[in-house]
């Protein structure tokens, strides 16, 4: 079944797009094409931001109270349920993802995150005086206004959700630029969007490539980005938003690592290396593809490593039993298959993969891979590969171990496996990382989540997160506050 999607969604309508571009949408587990979107222009982005402009200025929204706005992201997370199994099909057949792993993330996880975001809008605070040397001051909290969303493939129903939540709790509108891969989710989500009622306007969708995003960047109705991605687009918005003074949350790229500690578990490290170094085929920013061992069980973890990846299961993401799917594409497929040969090249050591798995010769396969005799110098070490390659680099000593995390021009996750834990949080706690996880790593919506150095800026998830989609005003008045 082909979905050409010929429209946009802006201001509660689906329209005409003013480009005629198109932008085909491909199956990477075999390289058919499954439908075709609209690759919006600067015109296209113009009118959604007007339309968001006008929404957030006169529907009334951002002067809802929080509570109010809740009751419609609840009504959004009851109509996203309804369109679970389809979101989790559709998103496994446009980024390759295993359908098993797609039902996790996109079936209901999104919903629970409006549903959280609906419980911090419940109780925001929006006003606080506080006493003066002159009087007393009332603090207060407004919405920053139209946000522009910029949405990556690799989990593109959780991302939307992880900053729609939030921009709508605050009382914003929102312009959502989908990747081209995964754009024909955005607008099953569009259904999901008029059911649940919002003013027309608030929510737009304008669909495109690299040339879109930056016009949504740029578009001076549009106050704010948020964006998930590489670190190299992120330095760009960065720059161009910057010279607007435009707020941005970025959450970018990672090369993060999972410490073993000398009393580490390493069979419990076994049962958890997928999802820990590994998740969603690599293709995941929070991924630790790098593994620090002690030298002297070095040789062990190689072997323990070599022996999972060897044997997941890789093929048809629409198969319940595939563990890995195919890249997301020929060219990620690529960029895995350059760093593969860098490794090489440079003096580490195969002991499983490297190559594409046999009779899946259609879509965009490579072999789950692990590197031995890796040093934190080699570009496998430092650069994100984000694919399915672990690099196992040995270290002597705590300290050292310590010292390579820290080595990385990154600092999005981490990990640090041990016996103790009050010990291994200790060691996470000199980390410069975001987000650290103990025997384990998975997010949790509740806490804030985001990165140190090229990692990004600001933070996603946790009641922080509706924050960075408000701005304060300071209002000063003569004479004593008035009691509550």
């Amino acid at each position: 079944m082909e979905h050409d999607i010929k429209h946009l969604y802006i201001g509660g309508e689906y329209v005409e797009p003013h480009s005629a571009d198109r932008i085909d949408v491909v199956n990477p587990a075999n390289g058919q094409r499954i439908g075709s979107i609209v690759d919006g222009d600067a015109t296209d982005v113009a009118r959604a931001a007007e339309a968001a402009d006008r929404a957030f200025r006169t529907s009334g929204w951002a002067e809802l109270t929080p509570k109010d706005r809740a009751g419609y992201i609840r009504r959004l997370a009851d109509a996203y349920v309804e369109r679970g199994a389809e979101m989790a099909r559709l998103v496994s057949s446009e980024n390759g993802m295993p359908i098993s792993f797609s039902r996790l993330v996109h079936e209901e996880r999104p919903a629970r995150y409006y549903r959280y975001f609906a419980g911090v809008a419940d109780t925001l605070e929006l006003e606080r005086t506080r006493p003066t040397s002159t009087g007393y001051a009332i603090v207060r909290k407004e919405p920053i206004g139209v946000a522009g969303l910029i949405i990556p493939w690799n989990g593109p129903q959780g991302l939307i959700a992880w900053k729609l939540g939030p921009a709508l709790a605050a009382g914003c509108a929102v312009v959502i630029k989908p990747s081209p891969e995964t754009t024909l989710d955005a607008f099953l989500l569009s259904e999901a969007i008029e059911q649940a009622g919002f003013p027309p306007g608030l929510i737009n969708i304008v669909s495109g490539g690299p040339e879109t995003g930056q016009a949504v960047v740029d578009h001076p109705l549009i106050a704010k980005i948020a964006f998930t991605g590489s670190s190299t687009t992120g330095k760009i918005i960065a720059a161009r938003a910057g010279a607007q003074l435009k707020p941005v949350t970025l959450e970018l790229g990672g090369k993060s690592a999972a410490i073993l500690l000398d009393d580490a578990d390493l069979d419990d490290f076994g049962a958890r290396i997928l999802e820990v170094c590994l998740p969603n085929t690599g293709q995941q920013c929070t991924a630790c593809t790098r593994v620090l061992a002690p030298r002297d069980k070095y040789d062990q973890v190689v072997e323990l490593a070599t022996e999972v990846l060897a044997r997941v299961p890789v093929g048809d993401p629409a198969d319940p039993k595939s563990v890995f799917g195919p890249l997301v594409s020929a060219r990620q497929r690529a960029r895995v298959e350059s760093y593969i040969a860098a490794g090489l090249q440079e003096g580490a050591r195969l002991t499983t993969g490297g190559g594409r798995p046999a009779g899946l010769e259609g879509g965009c396969y490579v072999e789950p891979t692990v590197f031995r005799d890796v040093s934190n110098d080699m570009r496998i070490a430092r650069e994100e590969i984000f694919g399915p390659v672990l690099s196992i680099i040995p270290y002597d000593g705590e300290e050292e171990a310590i010292a390579i995390a820290n080595d990385s021009a990154y600092g999005l996750s981490g990990a640090v496996f041990s016996r103790d834990v009050d010990h291994a949080t200790d060691v996470a706690r000199r980390l410069q990382t975001g987000t650290v996880g103990v025997d384990q790593f998975s997010i949790a919506l509740e806490a804030p989540f985001g990165g140190y150095k090229e990692s990004g800026l600001g933070r996603e998830l946790g009641p922080e997160s509706v924050d960075s989609y408000l701005r304060i005003k300071t209002i000063y008045r003569a004479g004593s506050a008035p009691s509550a």
